[in-house]
């Protein structure tokens, strides 16, 4: 009895023994199981931070390298202000601190008038590093073939086409007309009208409002998507030569010895009409009052010849009076610089009319046939007929000239 009661009491103990030990296991298991998750955590709690840490570092020096490629930008536009041009000492900066920042950029701009200037921005962040680039080119108010901020009107039967008087053979372009205006019949169309290329109107104006097409003949319409900037043109600085430019019934030629700052232009017929011609270079006259052209008087550019035109006041030509460019396009140019609202009144005598830009002019243009140039405007009216042919080669421009900007021609990143 005794021995039995022994060993029943070893097999409980047993018994016993073994679930303590398959507890044990069992809490063993459960450690280590929480161990290897808790590892898990932690190591992806690592992971996420470094990675949360590296892409803020990548964000930040790529912040930072475009912080230096607007300042390289910004920069090469204000060296265009230093006339003339000097490109031996470009922008250029190292290890330049982003304000309220621990982020660093640095920035060249490489180049030549001849290859173009190409910018390349390194921003820095930890150990994170950045490299991003741009070419940059040059761009003049000649971009557009008519431009308006308000009203354009084209004769019906008009047809608007592209050339370019620098490369005849450069036969395939396309022209752009518009308005930056959204308001309604902004741009109207006659019937007939023909225009080898596109129409737009301002950012988010309606293209079936804005435009009143009566019959024309467009290749695409639509609204701009990003604004396009008219700049103001500064006249240069001129002798100041305290008095006008009158011609009575002769001709008086004025050439580069002729440049300087005038009260006006006055172009009389006595028993004949007034020529005042532009002869011998490159002529640049400032009018801060009006010029008028009587009956039949004329401004004649010679071949070979060239004008600069600055004008504060207002031009208007008579009864078969008018410009008579006998020489490229581009060998006038009409600035409107007045900041309140002109009026130009133009007759091209020839088929080269130029290049106009004034943003705060009414500019009609009458003409005896075709015309070529380009034209920017308040408002624009072109009332007889023939054809508007706008030239390529206005687009051609020198870091000396008008209203140009540096633009980004091609994006580089690395």
């Amino acid at each position: 009895m005794n021995n039995k009661r022994a060993q029943s009491k070893t097999d409980r103990l047993r018994v016993s023994c073994e679930r303590s030990g398959f507890a044990m296991v069992l809490v063993l298991c459960a450690v280590i199981i929480l161990s290897v998750m808790g590892a898990g955590v932690l190591s992806l709690g690592l992971h996420n931070r470094k990675l949360a840490v590296r892409t803020s570092s990548e964000i930040a020096a790529r912040c930072a390298a475009d912080a230096g490629l607007t300042k390289a930008f910004f920069e090469m536009n204000e060296k265009l202000k230093v006339i003339p041009w000097n490109d031996g000492v470009l922008p250029g900066a190292i290890n330049e601190v982003l304000p309220n920042s621990d982020v660093t950029y640095s920035y060249a701009v490489t180049g030549d008038l001849s290859n173009g200037y190409v910018v390349t921005s390194t921003g820095k962040s930890g150990l994170r590093e950045k490299i991003i680039g741009c070419s940059l080119s040059l761009k003049g108010p000649f971009e557009h073939t008519i431009l308006t901020q308000g009203a354009l009107i084209l004769k019906a039967g008009t047809l608007v086409q592209g050339c370019n008087s620098a490369d005849p053979w450069d036969t395939n372009v396309e022209v752009m007309i518009g308005t930056k205006s959204t308001l309604p019949d902004r741009v109207i169309l006659n019937a007939g009208v023909v225009i080898n290329g596109s129409v737009v109107i301002g950012v988010g104006g309606d293209v079936g409002t804005v435009i009143k097409d009566l019959g024309a003949s467009v290749y695409r319409q639509y609204a701009m998507v990003e604004e396009i900037e008219l700049p103001p043109v500064t006249p240069p600085v001129l002798t100041d030569m305290g008095s006008g430019i009158n011609v009575h019934g002769t001709t008086l030629i004025v050439g580069p010895t002729d440049n300087g700052k005038y009260t006006k232009i006055d172009v009389k017929r006595a028993t004949n009409p007034g020529i005042l011609e532009v002869n011998g270079g490159n002529v640049v006259l400032y009018v801060t009052g009006d010029i008028s052209l009587g009956q039949e008087c004329q401004i004649v550019i010679k071949d070979g010849a060239s004008l600069a035109l600055y004008l504060d006041g207002n031009l208007d030509a008579g009864n078969e009076a008018g410009i008579n460019n006998q020489s490229l396009p581009a060998n006038l140019k009409i600035f409107g610089t007045s900041t309140g609202v002109q009026y130009l009144t133009l007759k091209a005598k020839s088929e080269s009319l130029g290049a106009i830009y004034a943003p705060n002019a009414i500019v009609t243009v009458m003409s005896d046939g075709d015309i070529y140039g380009t034209i920017t405007a308040k408002s624009f009216e072109l009332k007889s007929g023939g054809n508007f042919y706008y030239d390529k080669a206005l687009r051609n421009v020198a870091p000396d000239d008008d209203a140009v900007e540096f633009v980004v021609t091609q994006w580089l990143e690395e």
